[in-house]
């Protein structure tokens, strides 16, 4: 993973373009590339939250679980986007999954040791915190509005 053309897509294709280019470094400095293939799980509901996610190749689903057959789609997301949020928030566990449609590549960024670095740096952790307060409204009203198409019976109004 070339170190300054990540940087730069960081900077100019993904939501924490707000952060200063040192805080983003900060934060490459706890990334890994992983590899999912195709209808691979990336991480399921209710399970220990440790990471958030930014896509760079692929396409991915978050979706909520059904009792009885498949998940309700709440997202499908793409190059740059961001995965994951629940590391951020006790009791750190995921609140939807997401899974591969295609063979995804991920830049994985280990959440624990990067609230460690917003408790060292307040200015970060505020930064983060903005960030991912607006992904959490995004991802929940996109979960409320397909949760109330998909359990409208046909001719409700």
């Amino acid at each position: 993973m070339p170190f300054a053309s990540t940087l730069r897509d960081l900077q100019t294709r993904t939501i924490l373009s707000a952060l200063q280019p040192e805080q983003l470094e900060r934060l490459l400095s706890h990334a890994t590339e992983e590899h999912i293939a195709a209808e691979g799980v990336i991480f399921l509901q209710d399970k220990e939250a440790d990471a958030f996610y930014i896509v760079r190749e692929g396409k991915v689903q978050i979706q909520v679980p059904a009792i009885n057959g498949p998940g309700v789609e709440v997202q499908a997301l793409g190059e740059w986007d961001v995965i994951g949020w629940s590391w951020l928030i006790p009791p750190y566990r995921w609140a939807f999954e997401a899974k591969a449609l295609t063979p995804v590549t991920l830049l994985r960024f280990d959440g624990k040791a990067i609230l460690q670095e917003c408790e060292s740096d307040s200015a970060l952790g505020y930064a983060l915190m903005k960030i991912f307060a607006g992904l959490m409204s995004e991802r929940l009203r996109a979960a409320r509005l397909r949760m109330m198409e998909s359990w409208a019976p046909p001719g409700w109004a």
